[in-house]
Formats: structure tokens, C-alpha cells, sequence
């Protein structure tokens, strides 16, 4: 028996049998996701401030000013690692008086750096926009008092401080993208199983499921006989 080979066609002819069956699948897809990150997904907020960081510096220094630069870029990852450290978080907590640990308060922070650049990026993210600002701005603050005493560096300056918007936007969830993100899965999901449907179906439909069951050619087919309307029934059968 030779192996049928499935048209374009035929595949648009599935997809148009199946149309109600896709589109509720992907409409519901795309309502559960949505529901779920509008009504039960956490918002998280996010609050950033920018921190420069220099080296102590003395008039001998006025003529190896560009091997300090380079020395305060190859200490950016030791400032990282300085701020998410216990000895910064946990005057953070006491201060602010927060109910965590700095193991859990770590999770919220992140610092970043651009290549060549002696600023630090440090974000802050929390379920409470005005916390994630009260936050960050501390972590500053103390990182700036803390810091003399840890290295050799007395110059640092707060760039830019936190600030809470009057509507801030949640970092995340993405709620459209979310939408977006069911929606094509239950796409996919209700086009495989349309064709799964179809493959599964066995019944036969038409000379050529006829001719590939009994592996036989067809000689004829019975069109369908159409009656007048006004022939009753009886009459339709005594014909017959």
C-alpha cells in the first residue's frame, strides 16, 4: 500500500473542520493565564539608585590619576559583593527595622555595573513599591558610611536617589505578555489536537478511506438522490 501523502489543502481543510475547537481553546488559554497574573500573581515592584565610587586620593596622586581610575574599575566586583554582604544588610534591617534576614534580603538586591564605568546600578525589588524605595536608598546610604572603613575609599556620591512614582508600574508579572504567552500555547495545543482528533477518527468518509482500506479500486459511486418537496413520505417510500 503506498504511503498518502497529506496536501496543504487538506491541512486547511482540518484546520477550517476544527476552527470552533482552536479558537475556544486558544480563547481560554489566553483568559486563564490572564486571570491567574491579574488576580493571583504577586506584583513586583522595583526601585533603582546609582552609586560613584572613587579611591582616597592625595596630591601625589595628581600624576597617576588614570592608574587610580583603572584601579577603582578592576574593584567594581569587590563593591558588589561589599553591598549584597551581612555587613551592609544587616544595618539595613536594623535601621528600617525589617522583618528578614540578610540571606532573604539578598534575593531582592541587584547590583550591576557598566564595562569601564565606576558606577554602581544597584536595584532593589519588593511585592511593596514604597518598600523597595525605603530600601535601596538605605542600602546607599549605609554602603556610603560603611564602606571607609572596609577600603581605602572616602569619596562616594549618590548619584541618583530612589523616588516613588505616583502610579508605579509593577516590574512584574508582564500581564500581556503573559496573555500572549497562553494564548499561543493553547494555539498549539488546539491544532495538535485536531489533528490527533483526525488521525484518530477511523470512520470512513468518502471512495478515496474506501479505496485505501480494501486496498481495491473503485468502480462507482451512489450519488444522493434528492425528492420533491411535496412528495409525503409514504409516497417517497413506495418509490423506493
Amino acid at each position: 500500500m503506498e504511503q498518502r501523502t497529506v496536501t496543504l489543502q487538506e491541512i486547511l481543510a482540518l484546520l477550517k473542520k476544527r476552527f470552533i475547537l482552536i479558537v475556544s481553546l486558544t480563547v481560554l488559554a489566553g483568559l486563564v493565564v490572564g486571570m491567574f497574573s491579574y488576580f493571583w500573581l504577586t506584583p513586583v515592584y522595583q526601585a533603582q539608585t546609582q552609586i560613584l565610587v572613587n579611591q582616597k586620593s592625595t596630591p601625589q596622586d595628581a600624576f597617576r590619576w588614570r592608574e587610580m581610575i583603572e584601579t577603582d574599575i578592576q574593584l567594581i566586583n569587590t563593591y558588589n559583593v561589599i553591598i549584597k554582604s551581612p555587613v551592609i544588610l544587616e544595618r539595613v534591617i536594623e535601621e528600617l527595622d525589617l522583618k528578614t534576614t540578610p540571606e532573604k534580603l539578598t534575593s531582592q538586591i541587584i547590583v550591576t555595573s557598566q564595562n569601564q564605568s565606576r558606577v554602581l546600578n544597584v536595584r532593589v525589588q519588593d511585592a511593596n513599591p514604597s518598600q523597595a524605595v525605603i530600601i535601596v536608598n538605605t542600602i546607599a546610604n549605609v554602603f556610603k558610611k560603611e564602606i571607609p572603613k572596609l577600603l581605602h575609599v572616602d569619596n562616594i556620591n549618590i548619584l541618583s536617589v530612589a523616588e516613588l512614582s505616583a502610579n508605579p508600574n509593577p516590574l512584574k508579572p508582564n500581564k500581556t505578555l503573559n496573555v500572549a504567552i497562553g494564548a499561543t500555547i493553547g494555539l498549539m495545543v488546539a491544532i495538535f489536537l485536531a489533528f490527533l482528533l483526525e488521525y484518530l477518527d477511523n470512520r470512513v468518509k468518502d471512495e478515496d478511506d474506501v479505496e485505501e482500506l480494501l486496498e481495491i479500486p473503485v468502480m462507482g459511486t451512489v450519488g444522493v438522490i434528492v425528492l420533491p418537496r411535496g412528495i409525503s413520505k409514504k409516497k417517497r417510500k413506495r418509490k423506493l
